[in-house]
C-alpha cells in the first residue's frame, strides 16, 4: 500500500496531475532550466578554446545532466501504467506502449548522450553533440503552445505537401527557363539545370545572394517574374500554418473551457450543445497577484472558473486554495445571497466569469435548458446538499476541505421558480 501511494505521488509530480502542484511545477521548471543549460553547453563545447579550457567541467556537467535525464526516463516508465489510457494493458504492455509514444522517445533521446559518452570512444563526439541539441525537443512537453504548433503542422500535412509540390514545380520551371536563356551567355554560372535550381531557390525565397544573376535582357525579365512569384509562394505555407495554429489554439481553449463547465454539478446533466451554449457566456478576466476577486458582504451574483493561476478563499477558520481547472461561486447562479468570504488572487490569475443575469437571459430564450438547470438545483436542495456561505460541498472538496456539520447550513431557497410563479420575471 505504501509503495502504491509513493508511486501515485510520483506520477502526480511527473505528470503534473493531482494536488501536488507545487512539487510538479518546481520539477518542470528545474527540467526546463536543465534542458536550456545543456543546449547552451553543447554549443559552447564545439568552440576549441572553451573545450580546451573548461573541457573537464563541461564533461562533469554533461554527465550529471545525463544521469538526471536517464533517471527521469526510468521513472516515467515506472509510472506509465498509471496513465488512464494505458491502465487496461497491464504493467508490461502499458510500459511498452508508453515507450513507443513520441514523448517517451524524446525522453530516451535526451538520455542517450550519457550512454554514448560512457560506452563509445571519442569518435562519437559528433553524434553526442547532435543528441544533446535534440534535447531541445523535450521542451514540447512543457510548452502547450509548441505542442499546438506541432499538432497544427501534422493536421495540415496534406495541404503543406501540396504547397511544397507547387513551390517545387515553380523552382524547376524557373531553373529550366533560366538555363535555356542564360546558358550561352554565362556557361560557367548556368552549366546545367541543377545550377539553375540553386539560382531559383535563392530567388524565390527572396534571399538573393547575388553570386548568380541573369545578365541578358530576357533573363532579367524571367528573374523579375520569379522574384514577384516568390512572395506569393512563400506566403502559401506560412498562411496554412498560421491559420491552423490559430484554429488549434481556439479548439484547445474551447475544450478546456467546455470541460470546466461540464464539471459543475448544476450543468452536469446538460447535453454537449447546451454546455457549449453556456460556455459562450463566459467572460475573461485577468487578476494580478493579491487582487480582490470577490469581497465579503458583496452580492454573490456570478461564478468563476480558474483557467490559470490560484485563488485564496478566506473562510472563518481557514483559507481554501483553488488552482487551475477549479470553480467557485456556483450557488451565485441560483440565489442572490451575500458573500461570506473574501476571494483574492494568490497568484496571477486568468478567470472565466459567468454572471447570473447572463445565464438567466439564456434560460429565458431556452425553456428546456432552464427546466434542466432548475430541476438539477431543486434535486440538490431536496438531497440535502450542504453549503458554507455561497460555497457548495463540491467547491470545498476541490481543495480537500470538508467542513463540519455545525459550520455548514442547508442550501438556501432558489431565487426564482418558473413553474410556481409563471408571471414572475425569472431574470430578476
Amino acid at each position: 500500500m505504501q509503495d502504491e501511494s509513493f508511486k501515485r505521488a510520483l506520477y502526480e509530480v511527473l505528470e503534473d496531475t493531482g494536488k501536488r502542484k507545487v512539487a510538479a511545477r518546481t520539477l518542470s521548471h528545474f527540467l526546463i532550466f536543465l534542458i536550456l543549460l545543456n543546449i547552451g553547453l553543447a554549443v559552447l563545447e564545439t568552440v576549441p578554446q572553451v573545450r580546451t579550457t573548461f573541457g573537464h567541467h563541461l564533461r562533469f556537467l554533461q554527465l550529471g545532466s545525463g544521469f538526471i535525464f536517464l533517471i527521469e526516463y526510468i521513472l516515467r516508465l515506472y509510472v506509465a501504467d498509471l496513465h488512464p489510457p494505458l491502465r487496461r494493458y497491464g504493467p508490461l504492455w502499458s510500459r511498452l506502449r508508453y515507450a513507443a509514444h513520441p514523448d517517451a522517445i524524446i525522453d530516451l533521446i535526451g538520455a542517450l548522450p550519457l550512454l554514448f559518452v560512457l560506452f563509445l570512444p571519442n569518435q562519437a563526439f559528433t553524434i553526442v553533440v547532435i543528441l544533446r541539441l535534440l534535447r531541445f525537443l523535450k521542451l514540447a512537453r512543457y510548452s502547450p503552445a509548441l505542442r499546438s504548433l506541432i499538432s497544427a503542422v501534422v493536421g495540415e500535412r496534406k495541404a503543406l505537401l501540396g504547397s511544397s509540390m507547387i513551390i517545387s514545380g515553380v523552382i524547376l520551371l524557373s531553373a529550366t527557363l533560366m538555363y535555356l536563356v542564360e546558358h550561352d551567355v554565362q556557361p560557367e554560372k548556368f552549366r546545367s539545370i541543377l545550377h539553375g535550381i540553386y539560382w531559383a531557390i535563392t530567388t524565390i525565397t527572396t534571399v538573393g545572394y547575388g553570386d548568380v544573376v541573369p545578365v541578358s535582357n530576357l533573363g532579367k525579365i524571367v528573374g523579375s517574374v520569379v522574384m514577384l512569384m516568390g512572395y506569393g509562394l512563400i506566403a502559401l505555407p506560412v498562411g496554412i500554418i498560421a491559420s491552423a495554429f490559430a484554429r488549434e489554439i481556439h479548439s484547445r481553449d474551447f475544450v478546456v473551457t467546455w470541460s470546466m463547465v461540464a464539471r459543475v454539478p448544476l450543468f452536469e446533466d446538460l447535453k454537449a450543445t447546451e454546455i457549449a451554449e453556456v460556455s459562450k457566456l463566459l467572460q475573461a478576466q485577468a487578476i494580478r497577484k493579491g487582487g480582490v476577486i470577490a469581497e465579503k458582504g458583496d452580492v454573490a451574483d456570478r461564478m468563476y472558473f480558474i483557467s490559470e493561476g490560484e485563488v485564496a478563499i478566506k473562510l472563518q477558520h481557514e483559507t481554501v486554495y483553488l488552482g487551475e481547472g477549479s470553480f467557485f461561486g456556483e450557488l451565485a447562479l441560483i440565489n442572490q445571497s451575500r458573500r461570506t468570504a473574501t476571494v483574492t488572487a494568490y497568484r496571477d490569475c486568468q478567470l472565466l466569469v459567468l454572471e447570473s443575469d447572463t445565464l438567466q437571459e439564456l434560460m429565458n430564450r431556452d425553456e428546456a435548458l432552464a427546466k434542466k438547470i432548475m430541476d438539477e438545483a431543486r434535486e440538490r436542495v431536496a438531497a440535502g446538499k450542504k453549503v458554507l456561505g455561497e460555497l457548495a460541498e463540491e467547491e470545498l472538496q476541490q481543495a480537500g476541505v470538508y467542513a463540519s456539520a455545525d459550520e455548514m447550513s442547508e442550501e438556501p431557497e432558489l431565487s426564482f421558480d418558473k413553474d410556481d410563479e409563471t408571471d414572475k420575471d425569472p431574470a430578476r
